[in-house]
């Protein structure tokens, strides 16, 4: 599973300014991910906004997408969700030609204990037709997949084969790296502690600030899997103060401001869901500049 080492990225949805998709934007935010060096790509993560499209905006997205990237790079599609027959039958009808496997966060909102979760992903990876990564992002679900849930699973179902780990829990993370499979992948899910993770085994990122900043997020990403932290610890300050704004007014807010400052997509986003205040907007451009002079 070397194709998901490196720098994932969790891409936002572009719309148009009536909030219909906008699949030129896409393809232009594809091709400048590529060319900045992205190991690979996420679509419909919690980033896309994935919750707001419909049955069949989610479909033309994931079908667009596999076919501009053309086998370029590995493609992720997240397919999650709370009812977990729901969840089952999602999956069953996805297309999963042009993509490598799916990322599923643990069910939002239930707080489900630790067998529910993992009966939860026993069914999906019992009905996946592709590979299976796990996300835990508590901060987002209300509960937490346990480190000896994860090993559980991992070592249950070959077809789960890592998990995007954004708990912020080091304590949990030292017990996964310690236990798990040699070949089961954990993947940063934040940004900030990227470089600790894979200092700690990780094998790299899916990220947001990636979508507006690949170049700089690859080349932190690639030192630090070489084991050069020396060169990665310069990048990595760098980004601080970016990644802050891109999570000030919440995500994609602030990623899709930065997006369209570079003149890739515009900010639009759908309801609940709005864009950055001026203030932000005006902190993030002078941060880009900062960071591209």
């Amino acid at each position: 599973m070397k194709k998901f080492h490196g720098t994932g990225v969790a891409m936002v949805t572009p719309f148009t300014s009536s909030g219909e998709v906008d699949y030129a934007a896409l393809g232009n935010l594809i091709d400048y991910l590529l060319d900045g060096g992205i190991n690979y790509l996420v679509s419909l993560g919690t980033t896309g906004e994935t919750v707001t499209l419909n049955e069949e905006e989610r479909k033309a997205v994931w079908a667009f997408t596999a076919s501009h990237v053309n086998g370029r790079v590995p493609l992720v599609a997240g397919i999650g969700g709370n009812n977990t027959l729901e969840v089952v039958s999602q999956i069953k009808q996805f297309d999963h030609n042009g993509y490598d496997a799916i990322l599923s966060a643990s069910p939002n909102y239930n707080k489900p204990t630790q067998e529910g979760i993992y009966q939860h992903y026993k069914l999906i990876a019992e009905n996946s037709p592709v590979p299976v990564i796990l996300y835990n992002v508590p901060s987002r679900t209300g509960s937490n997949i346990n480190a000896e849930t994860t090993v559980r699973l991992a070592r249950d179902f070959k077809s789960i084969i890592g998990i995007k780990e954004a708990s912020g829990n080091f304590d949990l993370m030292n017990q996964l790296m310690r236990d798990k499979p040699e070949n089961f992948l954990v993947i940063s899910g934040d940004d900030p502690i990227t470089l600790p993770m894979v200092a700690m085994g990780g094998v790299g990122i899916i990220s947001v600030i990636g979508n507006a900043l690949p170049e700089a997020t690859s080349a932190m990403v690639n030192y630090c899997l070489k084991g050069d932290f020396i060169q990665a610890q310069p990048i990595h300050y760098s980004l601080i103060e970016f990644t802050r704004l891109m999570f000030k007014e919440g995500n994609p807010a602030g990623v899709k401001a930065a997006l369209k400052l570079l003149g890739i997509t515009n900010d639009t986003l759908r309801l609940p869901l709005v864009p950055v205040s001026k203030e932000t907007e005006v902190l993030i451009a002078a941060e880009l500049k900062k960071i591209n002079k």
